[in-house]
Formats: structure tokens, C-alpha cells, sequence
């Protein structure tokens, strides 16, 4: 027992998180979205040297092991480093499958495919409460949420389930390769690319004549794009609207709680607003047009923001929660919108690399809605051993504060006593 308190006090000495150092707790969220930023910048520009399925094999490899390590860390600091560099992992894992949907999909079917890939999200966000409910304690989570980055490692043995993108290929100039991706694509298809009847029509024969046999392959940086003042434009506005249609979220969410202060009714509600988002931008954007929906987005998120900051006082609850989820509903269709037009207008060879300032942007505000609603920020569920650790609870501080007091009382002369009482400390 003395060797357990000893080490408990060791563990309050070097993070002591109580009273007015409870802000070190946020500590391991800003650690988590600094690493996606670092992942985004970073694998977003070895996607674009290396490759999409190259990028994210590697991603995937390293952050399966380094879910593995913060699942078995036992030190604050090696934890931080771990959520830190575990978070520009998952980055480079979600950059590149993106990278890779929208290239390997015609420019009619992209939009399609990327909204089902967010219906995928929405049902992961689903079940996660449930998952949490079931492991209870956060090293379980984190090893549940683990083993499917564990699985994908699979991928390295079959490369005809994640391909490399052909587009990207002849982007870069790497001219055989791409022809035999397309060959293993008609191959698996049952489409033969080479007919004897029209053989300067097929795919394959213009690839010969527009690339001569000793091309070699080149390779870009986004800092190439200096002097692109139109690309540059579009790549600033569409982080903007990104990074407005998601931190904006924060502030709808917060006025969900003046309607219900319950954690899943919030989390759940934004969830499914992100799916409504989804079938709405299915069902309009390939028949107005992005530019349209976009504004469409803009103009409805802020007219929604703008009467809730003005009138909350004088609406009733239920106005609240119509304006906030509809902002929720079009400020994520806006977000989603912005990320999915900029990855179309961005050049192949430096796709990677441009998109990480917009996702820049969905960080910031998805970071407020992760620790603003985290589980474990309202009792739901039970903090990282670390942090369990490392907070004392305020009664015992009380309780240890008295007892010294009254023991230095019984020291004291039999008139210079004075009553025990616990000295007032700050509440956190």
C-alpha cells in the first residue's frame, strides 16, 4: 500500500491535475488534432511523391502501431507524444483513401462515391457510443479502435483491392505503370482496351502517342503553385468556407443545450444531420451545380448563426433547436462540399499537398466538438488510466488539508487552539 501511494503521489507531482490545473487535461485533445494538421501537411506531400496507395499503406502500418503503443503507455508525456503522432498517422490514412476514391472514379460518379464514404463515417459515429458503452474502460476502446487499422495492413499482400491511382500515374509520368494498372483494371472488368478495328481510338494507343517511351517520371510541390494566382484563389476560399462550415458547428452545437443538456441527444443529433447532409448534397449538387449549393450552404449556416446570436433570448426552445439543427444540417454540407470542390479543382500531381489548408480548417472546429462533448467530460465515460492517475479527488484534498490542521491544533498551548476546520480551496 505505501508503494501504491508513493507512485500515486509521483503521478500528481509531475502533472498534479486538480483545481486550476484542470486545463492540462485538454492537453491530450490539442496534441490529437496538432498531429492531423502535421499529417495532413506531411503525407499529404508524400501521397503526392510517393504515391496514393504507397501513402497509405504506410499510414496505415504506422498508426496501427502506434494505437497499440498508447494503448500500453504508462507515462503521461510518452502518451501525449504517442495521441500526437498517432493523429498525423490517421491523416495520412484518411487523406489517401480520399485521394484514391476521387481519382479512380469518372468525374459523373465522384461525388456518389465520396457521399457514401460519409455515410460510412456516420455509421462508424453510430456505433461508437455503443462500442464505448461496451468496453467501458478507454485502453479497451482504444485497442477496439485499433484492430481494424491492424486488418488493413492486409492490403500490402493484395494490391488489387486498393490500387494505385492511374491518374496519378500519368500525372507524374510514370507511363508502364499506369498501362498496366489499366490493363489490370479491363482485365478484372472483362473491357479489352486494345481493338484491332479502331486501334488509335482505344485508351491504350493514346497513351503511346501522347507519351513517347522515354518519358521520365517528374514529381511536384505545392510550393510550384506561387505562381498560379487562380489556383492559389480557389484553394484560399475553399479552406475559408471549410474552415467556417465546420467550427461554426461548435456554436450550433452549444445552443443544443439550452433545449437538452444530455450528451447522446446532441452527439446523435449532429450525426444525423451529417447523414441529411450527405442525401442533400446527392440529391442537388449534381443538378445545380457546386458553386450553387455551396452558396446555397453559406447563405442558410449564416443566416442560422446570425438569428441565434441575435434572438436567443427572445425564442423559445423549440426555435432554437429548429435554427440549429438546420445550421448543423447545411454547415456540414458546406464543409463536406468545400473539401470535395477543392480536391476537384487542386492539379493530380500536388492534390495531396493542397488540400491540407482546408483540412486545417475541419480540424479546428472538429476538435471543439470533440472535447466540448467528449464522454468522459460529462461522466460518461471513465478517462485514460494516465489522467485517472493523476487526479487526486477534491474530498480527499479536504480531508488531508483537515487532518494536518488538526493535528498542528493539538500541538498548540490549551488557550492558543483553534477549531478544525478545512481551509477554502478554489473549485475547479
Amino acid at each position: 500500500m505505501a508503494i501504491k501511494r508513493e507512485g500515486a503521489g509521483h503521478w500528481r507531482s509531475e502533472w498534479n491535475l486538480v483545481c486550476g490545473d484542470y486545463w492540462k487535461i485538454p492537453l491530450q485533445h490539442i496534441c490529437f488534432m496538432t498531429g492531423w494538421i502535421v499529417g495532413y501537411v506531411l503525407l499529404g506531400t508524400v501521397c503526392d511523391w510517393l504515391g496514393r496507395r504507397q501513402g497509405f499503406l504506410l499510414s496505415v502500418s504506422l498508426s496501427g502501431l502506434l494505437g497499440v503503443a498508447v494503448c500500453l503507455s504508462n507515462s503521461p508525456v510518452v502518451f501525449l507524444l504517442l495521441r500526437l503522432s498517432q493523429g498525423a498517422m490517421l491523416a495520412g490514412v484518411f487523406l489517401s483513401s480520399y485521394l484514391a476514391r476521387l481519382e479512380l472514379c469518372d468525374p459523373p460518379h465522384r461525388l456518389m462515391v465520396e457521399m457514401v464514404s460519409g455515410f460510412f463515417a456516420v455509421a462508424a459515429e453510430l456505433l461508437l457510443p455503443g462500442l464505448a458503452v461496451l468496453c467501458r474502460d478507454w485502453p479497451v476502446l482504444q485497442a477496439v479502435a485499433t484492430l481494424p487499422l491492424l486488418l488493413l495492413l492486409s492490403y500490402w499482400c493484395c494490391p488489387s483491392v486498393f490500387p494505385e491511382s492511374p491518374r496519378w500515374l500519368l500525372a507524374t509520368g510514370q507511363i508502364h505503370q499506369a498501362k498496366r494498372c489499366l490493363q489490370s483494371f479491363s482485365t478484372r472488368n472483362g473491357v479489352c482496351l486494345r481493338e484491332d478495328i479502331y486501334p488509335a481510338e482505344n485508351l491504350l494507343s493514346e497513351i503511346d502517342a501522347e507519351y513517347p517511351d522515354d518519358t521520365q517520371p517528374g514529381y511536384h510541390s505545392v510550393l510550384e503553385l506561387h505562381s498560379t494566382r487562380v489556383i492559389w484563389r480557389n484553394c484560399l476560399i475553399l479552406s475559408f468556407t471549410m474552415f467556417i462550415g465546420t467550427g461554426i458547428q461548435y456554436c450550433f452545437t452549444r445552443n443544443l443545450r439550452s433545449y437538452s443538456h444530455n450528451f447522446y441527444f446532441s452527439y446523435f443529433l449532429r450525426v444525423l444531420t451529417g447523414a441529411l447532409g450527405c442525401i442533400f448534397l446527392c440529391l442537388s449538387v449534381n443538378r445545380f451545380g457546386r458553386r450553387g449549393i455551396l452558396l446555397l450552404s453559406a447563405i442558410i449556416t449564416g443566416l442560422s448563426s446570425l438569428l441565434l446570436l441575435a434572438l436567443t433570448q427572445y425564442l423559445r426552445g423549440v426555435l432554437v433547436l429548429v435554427l440549429s439543427v438546420l445550421g448543423l444540417l447545411f454547415s456540414q454540407a458546406l464543409a463536406m462540399l468545400s473539401a470535395f470542390f477543392a480536391s476537384e479543382v487542386m492539379p493530380t500531381v500536388v492534390r495531396g499537398g493542397c488540400l491540407w489548408a482546408g483540412a486545417s480548417g475541419w480540424l479546428y472546429g472538429h476538435g471543439c466538438l470533440l472535447y466540448d462533448g467528449a464522454p468522459e467530460q460529462q461522466g460518461l465515460l471513465p478517462p485514460p488510466r494516465h489522467l485517472r492517475l493523476l487526479r487526486r479527488p477534491l474530498s480527499a484534498v479536504h480531508h488531508a488539508a483537515a487532518g494536518e490542521q488538526a493535528q498542528a491544533a493539538t500541538r498548540l498551548p490549551e488557550g492558543r487552539r483553534e477549531p478544525a476546520t478545512a481551509p477554502s480551496l478554489p473549485v475547479p
